[in-house]
């Protein structure tokens, strides 16, 4: 018997969808040259399945986090699925510099390296014993601190746009301040990945937002009022679980608290953080936004002494001349170059690596046909009707993210997916991306291996990461945190009982696209 309790309203035609091209949606999806595999087309999901299982070892079974070993997993599962290859490799090896040149990559990428150089020098322009400072005024203990955390990293995540930046922020400044008063490491690193989440959904200018609304036909102004309403419900229990877990988990205490003074001169740095928010806000390119903080950043380094001049940037000679004088020249036993924007930068070289090689591997995927048998059989064996559909939206999409762990990457691969699941049912253009843009943010942020947890753990281990400044305490291992990301977790709980109960669906003639209206 057909199962008509969940039919939809009799199709419209609403045109085909904007292909979001400028995103590289249309470059992954466009013609292009097709590789055939030994085995079909699910044999092109080799290598992202390889990387998978070596991901789960390294992290989930051996509990070795980093992006280093995983770079090493994705090396060996792209060169084991060409094995698989039939005929000539050329095609194969083509479509791994295909896709290592999708834009998704590169704006990964660019956030990470701006980010890094702007964090790192609000850091050595002592901005943590300024919140050190606040905290102590505001009376906010370790047990309260993550559940501040959260909130205030969804705020900045929300104005910059980028979860990515606003990760390696607090977890460059306010997680070793959180730690250094007795918070919990694990909690509080988990908070700071909840905050990026709520912001990377809920932002108008995230990558994940815009995404999510050109490739299901809604204008971005529309889709974030209507995911407003999920988003809160998914923040308030989370604060709450911060707040309660905060009190319950033990904190660490550490001897270096003793030794950072608490300084208030550090929290002029909260202009410099405001200037990039505003910045953002404004509709400034990130680039520019986070480019006008680095220099105040610097500006009330040196204007304030928060900071010398070889504290930013130094080049290291071997022998003194003419230009040791310079202040930002120095002798040592080793040449080289050192400074705030040099280790902000230089830190994510291993996570660069590894999220071009994730971007190559997905390509081939879509080349060899291996996103094209899974839409086929979401569409014909899963989903049979509406609630189905919608499932099959949530549940395909934390496939696909626990696959490509670049949650944009993953949100573009999905996109035309979805977008012909919901149009096969009628699904409102804002509901898809509703769905897509949560579970992407929120996914991107849990797995051990994503690059929102990546990013994070790199600022730890980096080559002058917390871990080396402060001790290892300051290093929470990626799997450690997979619990309690509560507001990931909830977001995504919220669309799997909003699926099965109808809870906010809509349908295609129930609202129409100002965008598209205006058309």
């Amino acid at each position: 018997m057909t199962d008509t309790t969940d039919a939809a309203p009799p199709a419209t035609d609403g045109g085909d969808p904007p292909d979001g091209s400028e995103f590289g949606v249309g470059e992954q999806n466009s013609d292009g040259p097709r590789i055939e595999f030994r085995g079909g087309k699910w044999m092109s999901t080799v290598p992202i399945a390889f990387f998978i299982l070596w991901a789960v070892f390294q992290s989930g079974i051996l509990g070795v986090g980093g992006a280093d070993g995983l770079v090493i997993g994705a090396l060996i599962g792209t060169i084991l699925g060409m094995f698989f290859v039939r005929g000539s490799w050329k095609a194969y090896a083509d479509t791994i510099f295909e896709g290592m040149t999708q834009r998704v990559a590169a704006t990964a990428i660019v956030a990470w390296l701006w980010a890094g150089m702007f964090a790192d020098t609000l850091q050595v322009g002592q901005f943590v014993n300024g919140l050190i400072f606040a905290a102590d005024a505001l009376n906010v203990g370790g047990a309260t601190f993550p559940a501040a955390a959260f909130i205030l990293c969804g705020l900045l995540a929300t104005g910059i746009g980028t979860g990515y930046g606003a990760t390696i922020a607090f977890v460059t400044l306010f997680f070793p301040a959180g730690v250094l008063l007795g918070a919990n490491p694990v909690l509080l690193f988990a908070a700071i990945l909840s905050g990026a989440v709520f912001g990377d959904n809920l932002a108008p200018v995230s990558d994940t937002t815009i995404v999510s609304a050109v490739t299901q036909d809604a204008d971005i102004g529309g889709v974030v009022a209507s995911r407003f309403k999920y988003a809160i419900l998914a923040a308030v229990p989370a604060f709450v679980a911060y707040l309660v877990m905060g009190s319950v988990l033990p904190g660490t205490s550490l001897e270096g608290a003793a030794e950072l003074d608490a300084a208030a001169a550090g929290l002029v740095h909260l202009v410099s953080m405001g200037i990039v928010i505003v910045t953002a806000v404004a509709g400034r390119h990130i680039v520019e936004a986070i480019s006008w903080g680095i220099v105040v950043a610097v500006a009330f380094n040196l204007l304030f002494g928060l900071s010398s001049v070889s504290d930013i940037l130094v080049f290291t000679v071997s022998e003194a001349g003419t230009f040791t004088s310079l202040p930002f020249v120095a002798v040592g036993e080793t040449t080289g170059v050192g400074g705030s924007l040099y280790t902000g930068a230089t830190g994510f070289f291993p996570l660069i690596v590894l999220t071009l090689l994730i971007v190559s591997m997905a390509q081939i995927m879509i080349r060899g046909g291996g996103f094209e048998a899974i839409q086929t059989f979401l569409l014909d064996r899963v989903a049979t009707t509406v609630r189905r559909a919608e499932l099959t939206m949530v549940l395909g999409t934390a496939t696909i993210n626990g696959m490509i762990t670049i949650n944009t990457a993953a949100e573009i691969a999905i996109a035309p997916y979805v977008a012909r699941i919901g149009e096969k049912f009628n699904i409102n253009g804002y509901r898809r991306a509703n769905i897509l843009d949560a579970n992407t943010s929120a996914l991107g942020y849990i797995f051990p291996w994503a690059g929102g947890v990546l990013v994070g753990y790199q600022v730890m281990v980096g080559p002058d990461g917390l871990g080396a400044e402060y001790g290892p305490e300051m290093v929470v291992n990626p799997i450690e945190v997979v619990p309690y990301v509560f507001h990931g977790w909830f977001l995504v709980a919220i669309f799997i009982l909003a699926a099965v109960t109808g809870f906010g669906r809509e349908y295609i003639p129930d609202r129409v696209s100002e965008e598209v209206s205006r058309a």
